[in-house]
């Protein structure tokens, strides 16, 4: 019988193997579908975290992984090179001390999906059930996040929302405004190193969308620096530094 060498990567091995496998092989007897199947058992027969033994049943591999969701959450262009667009998105990133242009692509891609349910909206008649609950509602979320003032509380103004409107709302530029950082970088730099508290919830996410009520509980995390409690280790370290250094020349002046 004609052997076929067939070289073939075992992912859950990290290595190599170099099989020869008959050219009529029996499905059930092939040596990778034996491989895994044995890795398979292997993994059924393992207890779930928690339990201590599985009892002669199957558990289910995939209870065992967390749902997620893959979708992209931003667009690129469809122009890459455009020079008017790309001095507007390189000001965007300054002024609101983005780190890159992928977050100006994902509320790109929020906003026309937003634009979208509108045009979708202002197409059905004005009575019409669909329009009333789904335009109220739309109204409602751009409302409450503050994107949407309450005298413009109409499907017409969802049209003439820009991607500025979206940025005002950040935790960063709410930080920033509210005086509690020296620049919009400062502001970014806050959030990441965990100083910031909306309310009673410590938020480390500078794309944070600020809601209008919860904006006023912008303020230092009572586990900060700035917030009260004990100072950094730094800090710390450079004042027993300082302390030290007095007391040494204290000693001389003593001498002396």
């Amino acid at each position: 019988m004609q052997l076929i060498r067939r070289r073939r990567r075992a992912w859950w091995l990290g290595t190599d193997k170099l099989l020869l496998v008959p050219e009529q092989a029996d499905v059930n007897t092939h040596p990778r579908k034996l491989d895994t199947d044995r890795i398979r058992n292997d993994i059924v027969k393992t207890p779930c975290p928690g339990e201590t033994s599985v009892s002669g049943r199957a558990q289910d591999i995939s209870a065992w992984v967390a749902p997620r969701n893959h979708s992209k959450t931003y667009k690129v262009p469809r122009r890459p090179f455009e020079s008017a667009r790309l001095d507007a998105e390189l000001k965007l990133a300054g002024e609101y001390g983005l780190r890159n242009k992928r977050e100006i692509w994902r509320i790109s891609l929020v906003l026309s999906k937003i634009r979208r349910a509108a045009r979708e909206l202002l197409k059905l008649e004005a009575k019409d059930p669909k329009r009333l609950f789904e335009g109220n509602a739309l109204i409602r979320r751009l409302v409450r996040i503050g994107v949407l003032d309450e005298n413009r509380m109409r499907l017409d103004y969802v049209l003439a929302l820009k991607i500025e409107d979206f940025l005002e709302r950040r935790l960063q530029t709410q930080v920033f405004k509210s005086g509690l950082a020296k620049s919009i970088h400062h502001a970014r730099v806050l959030i990441r190193q965990r100083h910031i508290r909306v309310g009673k919830q410590l938020v480390n996410v500078p794309s944070f969308v600020v809601r209008l009520d919860s904006q006023k509980h912008i303020d230092f995390a009572l586990t900060s620096p700035y917030g009260g409690h004990r100072e950094g280790r730094v800090r710390r370290k450079r004042k027993a530094a300082a302390a030290s250094k007095e007391a040494g020349g204290g000693d001389d002046e003593e001498d002396e």
